[in-house]
């Protein structure tokens, strides 16, 4: 306990100073990604929503990884600077973890408000994650590569999605379990600044194990990474050659 007295509440605890001081560092680093997402980069707009999400999930990790990775350095040096595999594997992950962590924090706080069982809680998340995932961030993004077929979209993403989801899943859950049923189980309660460290946590572990197989599944031509406006209008590659691509890629006379 601190030395910090919040009026009858008694000594304020450590662990809340320093979520207070992350959450504070987690404002600003949200402030100046949703800025530049907009002002200055040329990503696609689902990607700019991603950062932005995915920062007020991590905060300064997240801005580190934008600067490095998606932040225009120059003007007109956009395309170039994404090509690297890890940049548009890291991208991939984003747009990921962006509708994935989203579908899942709405279903933990209102099944942790509603004081649900912990493996009733995880059920619920898991089907929230991935429908909020394949249904709004890939699918919806992914209609106009498939002619502006939302039911070919949803068909064609729900693989990679749900391997993603998975992989995300796989770092994430136990991440939860540990922290929310551990000594301060005040991180079970959403009205608790605990509650937020944890998920802030949960969700860095499941970015870190859902990458690999974003890499690689970005590198098979199985999911997209990064893109530029300039390049597509909507994002970084011609939607004829993406529409090539996917024509190709189904089974005889289903494509058509």
């Amino acid at each position: 306990m601190t030395d910090i007295h919040l009026g009858p509440y008694g000594p304020f605890p450590w662990i809340d100073l320093v979520l207070l001081v992350w959450f504070a560092l987690t404002a600003v680093s949200v402030a100046y990604v949703a800025w530049d997402a907009w002002r200055n980069n040329p990503e696609l707009k689902v990607m700019k929503w991603g950062w932005v999400l995915v920062t007020l999930y991590l905060g300064p990790v997240a801005l580190m990884l934008y600067v490095l990775s998606c932040k225009e350095p120059f003007p007109g040096t956009h395309e170039r600077f994404i090509q690297p595999l890890w940049k548009q594997g890291l991208g991939s992950t984003i747009h990921c973890v962006a509708g994935d962590a989203t579908g899942i924090i709405v279903a933990a706080t209102i099944t942790g408000l509603l004081g649900l069982p912990m493996g009733i809680d995880l059920v619920i998340e898991y089907a929230a994650g991935f429908g909020f995932g394949l249904f709004i961030f890939q699918s919806l993004f992914m209609k106009d590569m498939m002619g502006g077929s939302y039911r070919a979209a949803v068909r064609h993403s729900i693989v990679p999605e749900w391997l993603s989801m998975n992989f995300m899943m796989a770092g994430m859950f136990p991440t939860m379990v540990v922290l929310m049923m551990g000594r301060d189980m005040r991180a079970m309660e959403p009205t608790q600044l605990a509650f937020w460290g944890a998920m802030s946590a949960a969700v860095l572990v499941g970015l870190i194990v859902a990458y690999p197989v974003n890499v690689w599944m970005v590198d098979k031509g199985l999911k997209h990474g990064m893109g530029t406006q300039r390049a597509l209008g909507k994002g970084g590659h011609s939607m004829e050659a993406e529409h090539a691509r996917w024509v190709e890629s189904q089974p005889a006379g289903e494509a058509a």
